[in-house]
């Protein structure tokens, strides 16, 4: 257990630390209507993506506040047990002082029960946490109904504009070749904040590496190492492609499907891969057909995994997968006599259906409207639209209207 002294010179210097912290190029989040509810705000989502720099947007909105994190190795044996004596060093060194800041709560077991007592007791809360499967279930169980839950994922393209101090009102002819300049990196670099400042794909592999080490396999107690490594460097290298576990075990050489559940369960958890459903209104039919797999981050998965000539088009539908969740709404893909990328659902009803070519030619033309057309009629959606990489034109097609975009400016929608 950690005596007051030791634990109140952590607090400090973590302070200190934090109060440091540049606040960065403020994120699309409302935080003043987070700040003005008395629920607890949830900030998860991947390691490095900017939740502690979003934390301190946060606090910088109040005069005092408490603060501790959880991601330090000085904190690695800190129980419920020491919570009391927390909570004396608190108070003495800000009394009265009810807002306080945690930073990844996930490494103090049972912290949901510390928690809710401290909101209970009027303290107002902001928690981070990098794995969605621990948060969800804790939050569910013991905070259901008290919580705000903020999902944060890599720069969206907006904020890297924003970083890069590029403007998009008035996009002249200088303006929009500085865009598509910095669209072209962002498709294949991603938006992790730290590699936009250095551009190292070095960094990318170590926050890769310690995600599946420390986040995963040393907390799910993974024995298959080596075939668990094997499989995530597999789904990032096969990116935006259909697969079933089934497949997953015989292409791998795993001994059960049941194993390649749990392992693509753990990425996901860990915000490394998403796995999209296919549309159906039967759930335990989107549950037994293939999936479609996508990564956090295109820059991510370029330096880990292997890159093929023909990975443009991929590139290009992974980034849009990634922005769709960060719009919100529920997103699967259709799949019948033909095929449409996404199709997006809000109150159970589909609304847009949307097809991602990296461009459309003579070739393939035929075949991306037939996708996007049929889950239009199919599903009634009163919206399509095929994205491409710099393609722009209106098709009127069996009726149906469908607006050809190219991505950077559907991104800055």
């Amino acid at each position: 257990m950690f005596t007051a002294s030791q634990l109140e010179e952590l607090v400090l210097s973590q302070k200190e630390s934090f109060l440091a912290r540049d606040t960065g190029i403020p994120r699309e989040v409302d935080a003043k209507r987070y700040c003005r509810t008395g629920q607890i705000v949830v900030i998860s989502g991947i390691r490095r993506s900017g939740k502690s720099t979003l934390l301190r947007q946060f606090s910088a909105l109040y005069k005092e506040f408490l603060y501790i994190n959880f991601d330090d190795d000085r904190l690695l044996d800190f129980s419920l047990a020491d919570v009391p004596t927390l909570m004396l060093v608190f108070e003495k060194i800000l009394p009265g002082i009810k807002i306080i800041f945690i930073d990844e709560i996930q490494n103090v077991a049972g912290w949901e029960r510390f928690v809710r007592r401290i909101h209970d007791e009027g303290y107002k809360v902001f928690l981070t946490g990098s794995n969605a499967k621990l948060l969800s279930a804790e939050l569910g169980t013991h905070l259901t109904g008290r919580y705000a839950k903020i999902t944060l994922y890599p720069f969206s393209f907006k904020e890297v504009l924003k970083f890069r101090s590029i403007s998009t009102d008035r996009i002249t002819t200088k303006k929009k070749a500085a865009i598509l300049a910095e669209f072209d990196r962002y498709l294949t670099g991603g938006g992790f904040p730290e590699y936009l400042k250095y551009a190292d794909t070095e960094y990318l592999k170590r926050t890769y590496d310690d995600i599946l080490f420390r986040d995963i396999i040393g907390r799910s107690g993974i024995r298959e190492v080596k075939a668990f490594r094997q499989l995530a460097h597999y789904l990032f290298t096969n990116l935006a492609n259909t697969a079933s576990y089934n497949a997953l075990k015989k292409v791998l050489g795993f001994k059960s499907v049941v194993s390649v559940r749990d392992y693509v369960g753990f990425l996901e958890e860990a915000y490394l891969v998403f796995e999209l459903f296919k549309f159906d209104y039967s759930l335990k039919k989107q549950y037994v057909n293939d999936k479609k797999i996508y990564c956090i981050d295109n820059g991510m998965r370029n330096a880990v995994a292997f890159r093929f000539s023909g990975d443009q088009g991929r590139l290009l539908e992974n980034l849009v997968f990634i922005e769709l969740l960060r719009r919100g709404d529920p997103v699967y893909f259709f799949k019948n006599a033909s095929e449409c990328d996404f199709v997006i659902e809000n109150r159970g009803k589909v609304i847009s259906a949307i097809q991602v070519c990296y461009e459309m030619s003579p070739e393939n033309r035929e075949w991306e409207l037939d996708g996007l057309t049929e889950a239009m009629h199919t599903l009634r959606a009163g919206q399509g639209m095929i994205l491409t990489y710099h393609q722009e034109e209106t098709i009127i097609r069996d009726g149906l209207t469908v607006q050809v975009l190219p991505v950077w400016k559907w991104l800055l929608d």
